[in-house]
């Protein structure tokens, strides 16, 4: 009896701890993910895409943190718009039904933003942050023509916490991370680790 109950409380213990394990490693992988974003602009208009984890959309981080990628895209099929990166990404293809504001690699160096939906072999970089179709229909210009899209990562302040900056709080930088000798009169810079717009 002292047996099978040592047994059952052994099997239960391992189960807890397997589905604790895979609830956290979900929650670090859904964390890590919330926390890849990059922006896309159309026409003066900005929206977030938040990434899928993979070799192709790691280049791609890799390549616009060297400088935003500009393309020409165009409708096709009535559910996409479509235009060459300039550059080619590792592709991990698998057969994919898209759904509207899937963004698809295709051959590798094409990238694809979904209105509509589609099933083919495409590599996934990710997904636009919308709130509803016609929103990301009048975004992407669904049925328009020829769109100009911007690629570019989220604005950051190019400084990075140290234990030294943690101690000279009295340091300005600029945006781009340049140590400034006085606060300006006007403009934007950081002080104490915080934006200041005058």
């Amino acid at each position: 009896m002292k047996k099978l109950f040592t047994s059952q409380l052994l099997v239960t213990i391992t189960a807890l701890l397997t589905i604790s394990c895979n609830k956290e490693e979900a929650h670090a992988q859904t964390t890590s993910q919330n926390m890849t974003e990059i922006n896309i602009t159309i026409d003066g208009k900005t929206m977030p895409v938040q990434l899928t984890d993979n070799a192709a959309t790691k280049e791609l981080l890799s390549l616009l943190q060297a400088s935003p990628i500009t393309y020409e895209a165009d409708d096709y099929g009535g559910f996409e718009k479509v235009g060459a990166l300039g550059h080619s990404l590792p592709t991990s293809n698998s057969q994919l039904t898209t759904e509207a504001g899937d963004v698809i690699l295709y051959n590798g160096n094409q990238i694809v933003l979904f209105y509509g939906s589609n099933s083919w072999s495409y590599t996934r970089l990710g997904r636009i942050s919308y709130s509803s179709l016609d929103e990301l229909k009048t975004f992407l210009k669904a049925g328009k023509g020829r769109i100009s899209v911007t690629l570019s990562v989220k604005e950051t302040t190019g400084i990075k916490p140290t234990t030294a900056s943690a101690r000279q709080t009295d340091k300005l930088y600029s945006l781009n991370g340049t140590e400034l000798r006085q606060e300006p009169s006007k403009g934007i810079f950081i002080k104490n680790g915080k934006k200041i717009v005058k």
